[in-house]
């Protein structure tokens, strides 16, 4: 099932988030705005709408959902832009990055106006903790971010060390889109943290996924070279897998010890591990650990009112798990 069919319940309310991304660009410094269309374009929505349809077990109230929406859709934003500067990509989206084209200080400055937006937008709501689970989330991002660069090229790292890695990264914006939505539909705080609990779970399983397409997809699909983690040093499950099956003739150690070597020798190593990952078991072996983690996901579910919109959250997970893209 496509994404547009699962979100159908909240078609309309997304597309309002859309208008209120649309009218950030609509600033009168001719320069931000260009910057700003070039980013605002383009995305899953999967942030937004998991918060509009967390909201939809009880008190519905879009005046505040919407702004709350926006604010996850432009903090999700804000984060590839730094991520884009930080490892010097030059492809997202299909698209050329902000700092490919405009450079890493703009690019960088771009990313802090859009934090900024992001936490507007969350002042917006009028709930206090609400602003103080966006600014905690922010924390937390960062933080990710900040262990991932001093983790880049370095071997000696334990799946715990990485879980806990794309928990920081990737799943507390989960969190965050799936609580803000409980919170402000005035739920109970069972349902508060059953709803956190199962954001948090399927943002795991979808950077475990994340990880995977970036040695199994093309980059027509991902929107950017495939293999761009490893490259940049980021040690991610599949790689971890094939250290251990293969620790002696492995092209991730050669790639890790060799932080220097050409850029056409690293493509070379680059090439080889994604050939290795493709022909041996660690895709299914990765894919079972992300669906493992919707297991959890769902367990999280069956605290809450059983409804039609429990059922959609389910085929999130039925989704993060298929997707190859």
């Amino acid at each position: 099932m496509q994404l547009d069919q699962i979100y159908q319940s909240v078609k309309e309310d997304l597309a309002r988030v859309e208008s209120q991304i649309k009218a950030v660009t609509e600033v009168d410094f001719r320069g931000l705005a260009e910057l700003l269309r070039h980013i605002l374009l383009g995305g899953k929505a999967i942030r937004p709408a998991l918060t509009f349809l967390s909201a939809r077990f009880y008190n519905y109230d879009l005046d505040r959902l919407l702004p709350m929406a926006t604010s996850v859709e432009l903090l999700h934003t804000a984060t590839l832009v730094h991520d884009d500067a930080i490892d010097n990509s030059s492809v997202r989206r299909g698209r050329p990055t902000v700092n490919s084209l405009w450079g890493e200080d703009r690019a960088v400055l771009l990313g802090d106006y859009l934090f900024a937006k992001a936490g507007e937008f969350a002042a917006l709501t009028g709930n206090l903790r609400v602003v103080r689970l966006f600014a905690q989330t922010l924390q937390i991002i960062s933080s990710g971010e900040l262990k991932q660069t001093f983790d880049a090229f370095n071997l000696e790292q334990s799946r715990d060390r990485y879980f806990e890695r794309i928990a920081g990264k990737t799943a507390a914006l989960f969190s965050m889109s799936t609580e803000s939505g409980a919170i402000l539909s005035q739920a109970p705080e069972a349902s508060i943290q059953a709803l956190k609990g199962y954001g948090t779970n399927l943002g795991i399983a979808f950077q475990i996924v994340d990880d995977v397409l970036d040695f199994t997809s093309t980059e027509a699909e991902l929107g950017k070279p495939v293999g761009s983690d490893l490259a940049q040093g980021t040690l991610t499950l599949p790689a971890m897998l094939l250290l251990e099956r293969y620790p002696d003739d492995n092209p991730v150690k050669e790639l890790f010890n060799n932080r220097d070597m050409a850029e056409a020798a690293r493509q070379v190593k680059v090439k080889r591990a994604i050939d290795m990952v493709a022909k041996s078991s660690i895709v299914e072996e990765c894919y079972r650990v992300a669906s493992d983690y919707c297991d959890q996901a769902r367990q999280k579910l069956e605290l809450l009112p059983a409804s039609p919109v429990r059922k959609t959250l389910v085929e999130i997970t039925d989704f993060v798990v298929n997707r190859r893209s």
